[in-house]
């Protein structure tokens, strides 16, 4: 064989891109209730196909097809405006990869509930969503649009928190599928073309007719890419004449295929304007979802949320507050029978029930806990939530149970541990030196000497442990937009001795820095005075200090 003819190239069949009709809003509120129709959630949620290995083989696949692209360039060959895209923007790729990883660790990821059937059968619910939204949009990203879509979804069959925070996880990786999907045609439709420029050559430097068809059988047998087909029409149309054998063989094996050369000059030029289009708003869709405010977006279409603000005080508390509220309820839910809207509507019946009958008059003042009553926390993340597991049937694990336990007990528990961890710690050096003949004073004397450095060790890995399993711990806070209202009107006391005109002065410029850094609401300061110890009821000086203190105020 001659060694300067091309080799016939056979890539495999490159996946369809993820695209679908182009839907109207209205359309995809439609689509998004028979979706939810449809999908069924198997019971094993934690058996779901996994989702990381392809996403890195994806990554994989675009690096690839981003070096091919680039080295295209670097060899001046022409590139088609999605590989441009590709190329300029991969950096905006390779930082989507990134942030799935690192938002989709394994335990969050085996607790989203997963599909029974459908081509997507064992990956979480929620990619499917993603992936019909992608499909149907072209891969734009529409923030309203996708809060009427899940809206719609939700109407038939509700979402988890944690499958709306996966939302903008499920998106990135969707649209890094469907990028791939497009570089694999890139590459292919690359190599295809490479391969007609090959042929072509050798087809224009064969010299004689009789030379052209044997090199043509070599693609007799071998499938027609249409980017081959294409470059070869564009490289051989209106040229030589000795070609011709070459063009009435291409236009022979196109009418088998109930084509022509036209036509497929014309498919190839919109599938190329197509792709474009999309990798345009897979790279937009992209920047735009890693600018996008995802708490405001989870809060808008959380029936869990929708629940709770109406009839509580829960809209009125702070964004971490909120969220340890809703940690809460999807625990209750993963250790109950209820579902997540249940428990959340549980939660809302107790707090009516602590609302006291506004006939009755004001409630016993014997009640301390009567007004956290009024608020879902308390059975939540309180004093309540004990009675509340009960009440849901909530299994408690034998880990928890044994954290509780071990809370409950306090600095008596605390300090036991220390003295059984410092105990274990001395034990093994005490009965060496026990083996080796040392007497009884020598022990005491020995363990005496080590219990210090032991019990120091001891504290500091049970201080490590316990940090470890509790964690920081918030105390809810509400969230006071427009500052204090007036029903929560507050005062802040600073107390203070007078001492000296100056130091009565730098109280006073203090108690000015507080209230110009709380201007909003109905917040007041006040100096709280005394003066220094004495013998007697009042000292020279005393009415002068006083006078000060009230000047200053009085300018404020």
């Amino acid at each position: 064989m001659n060694k300067n003819q091309p080799a016939t190239i056979i890539l495999p069949e490159p996946e369809e891109p993820i695209r679908a009709e182009l839907f109207s809003l209205e359309r995809l509120e439609q689509h998004a209730e028979s979706l939810a129709a449809a999908q069924i959630v198997t019971n094993e949620a934690s058996r779901g196909r996994p989702l990381i290995p392809r996403v890195v083989d994806n990554g994989r696949v675009l690096l690839d097809s981003y070096r091919a692209i680039a080295h295209a360039i670097q060899e001046e060959h022409a590139i088609t405006p999605a590989a441009e895209w590709l190329v300029d923007n991969f950096h905006i790729v390779d930082e989507q990869l990134r942030e799935i990883q690192d938002d989709l660790p394994v335990g969050y990821y085996r607790k989203l509930p997963k599909l029974a059937s459908g081509h997507l059968e064992g990956y979480p619910r929620v990619f499917g969503v993603a992936w019909a939204f992608v499909a149907h949009t072209d891969s734009r990203f529409d923030p309203e649009a996708l809060r009427r879509f899940v809206a719609a979804y939700q109407r038939v069959q509700p979402l988890t928190i944690g499958e709306l925070w996966a939302v903008a996880i499920a998106l990135r990786v969707v649209l890094v599928e469907n990028l791939r999907r497009m570089a694999d045609r890139m590459v292919r439709s690359r190599a295809a073309r490479h391969e007609a420029d090959a042929l072509a050559d050798s087809l224009l430097g064969s010299g004689e007719q009789s030379a052209i068809l044997p090199v043509l059988q070599r693609f007799e047998k071998a499938p027609l890419e249409r980017a081959f087909a294409v470059q070869l029409v564009q490289r051989l149309r209106d040229l030589d004449p000795k070609v011709r054998p070459a063009l009435l063989w291409l236009d022979q094996r196109l009418v088998a295929a109930g084509t022509s050369a036209d036509d497929i000059v014309r498919a190839e030029q919109q599938q190329h304007g197509a792709m474009s289009v999309s990798v345009r708003n897979i790279i937009t869709s992209m920047r735009s979802i890693s600018a996008f405010d995802w708490q405001e977006f989870f809060e808008s279409v959380s029936l869990v949320d929708e629940i709770l603000r109406n009839d509580t005080h829960f809209a009125d508390m702070d964004f971490a507050t909120r969220d340890k509220y809703r940690h809460a309820i999807e625990d209750l839910s993963r250790g109950s029978s209820h579902s997540e809207m249940e428990v959340a509507k549980r939660v809302v019946r107790r707090v009516k029930q602590a609302i006291p009958d506004p006939g009755e008059g004001p409630h016993n003042g014997n009640e301390p806990n009567q007004d956290r009553r009024m608020e879902p926390g308390y059975y939540l993340i309180s004093r309540g939530r004990p009675a509340f597991e009960r009440e849901l049937g909530f299994h408690v694990s034998w880990k928890r149970w044994l954290l509780r336990s071990y809370i409950r007990a306090a600095v008596p528990g605390y300090l036991a541990t220390i003295a059984i961890v410092t105990a274990m710690m001395l034990a093994l050096p005490l009965l060496h030196a026990r083996g080796g003949g040392m007497t009884v004073k020598g022990l005491l004397l020995l363990g005496l000497l080590a219990a210090v450095p032991a019990s120091d060790l001891a504290i500091a890995l049970i201080n490590r442990v316990v940090m470890g399993l509790l964690g920081p711990r918030r105390l809810p806070r509400m969230e006071l937009r427009n500052g204090i209202p007036e029903d929560l009107r507050t005062i802040v006391v600073m107390p203070t001795l007078l001492t000296t005109a100056g130091e009565v002065a730098e109280h006073i410029e203090r108690l000015e820095v507080h209230y110009l850094a709380n201007p909003d609401g109905d917040l007041r300061f006040a100096l709280l005075s005394d003066w220094l110890d004495a013998p007697c009821e009042t000292l020279p000086g005393d009415d002068d200090l006083l006078a000060v203190a009230v000047d200053g105020v009085a300018r404020l």
